[in-house]
């Protein structure tokens, strides 16, 4: 197993922090658009502590989609630093290799996107259970764990051995977050988690987030669902066009 480099950090962050973005900077440039250089993120900050939720807010395209996505290392930044408490040890996500990348996903972030990419015949329990089996949880363990889950999202058991393929959008969603919330993550990122859920099953997956928060999990997230923001997040990042 290759081991991750490991970066110092050349400041001091607060005792609680999990996360520290410094000055990060993200453009694009629109080759089919005669090579405009479109910058969407200049100059954003944030330190985010154990057991705090933030809301990244603002107008759409105002970049709060391309600052997740720089979170989870999706997209390589122009200039700036992510840093992430990864094993106790910072690492700037911004200057590791791929392989390490993963490890930091694999263990550390995780990730709950609106749409599920689902896989054909591969039935949802093993879906959802995957992460847990790539960090050698024992089987059983992982099963039992996924299927407390399913049944707190109101997931009905016949669902559970089909592949999610024919699943309706708002149970795709609740086999995306299983699959998220199944992982011990430090940190999680939420791009519209509830988006897809009818109000009772929104209300677990507060309930389930609020559950994380106590534990010491640092949430980021978009959430253009007033109540659920107003329930789980203690701050927000705002981000406009001249961010």
């Amino acid at each position: 197993m290759q081991s991750l480099t490991i970066n110092h950090h050349p400041v001091n962050f607060p005792n609680q922090a999990l996360l520290q973005v410094d000055n990060l900077r993200k453009s694009f440039i629109l080759h089919q658009q005669g090579g405009i250089n479109l910058s969407v993120l200049e100059g954003v900050s944030l330190s985010v502590n154990a057991g705090e939720c933030v809301a990244l807010s603002g107008t759409s395209g105002s970049g709060k989609s391309t600052f997740m996505r720089c979170l989870y290392a999706n997209y390589r930044v122009d200039s700036g630093s992510i840093w992430v408490k990864h094993d106790e040890y910072w690492v700037d996500l911004c200057q590791l290799a791929p392989h390490e990348i993963l490890a930091v996903r694999q263990k550390t972030i995780g990730y709950v996107s609106q749409f599920l990419r689902v896989i054909p015949r591969v039935p949802a329990l093993d879906v959802a259970a995957e992460p847990l089996l790539e960090l050698g949880i024992d089987i059983d363990v992982a099963y039992h764990k996924v299927k407390d889950l399913f049944h707190r999202l109101n997931l009905s058991e016949r669902l559970w051995h089909l592949s999610p393929t024919t699943f309706s959008g708002g149970e795709k969603q609740r086999v995306n977050i299983t699959r998220a919330l199944a992982v011990d993550y430090p940190i999680l990122l939420l791009d519209e988690p509830t988006s897809a859920l009818d109000a009772t099953n929104r209300q677990v997956v507060i309930e389930l987030l609020q559950e994380k928060k106590a534990q010491g999990c640092a949430l980021i997230g978009i959430f253009h669902d007033e109540e659920v923001r107003a329930q789980l997040c203690n701050r927000e990042l705002i981000f406009g066009h001249d961010n």
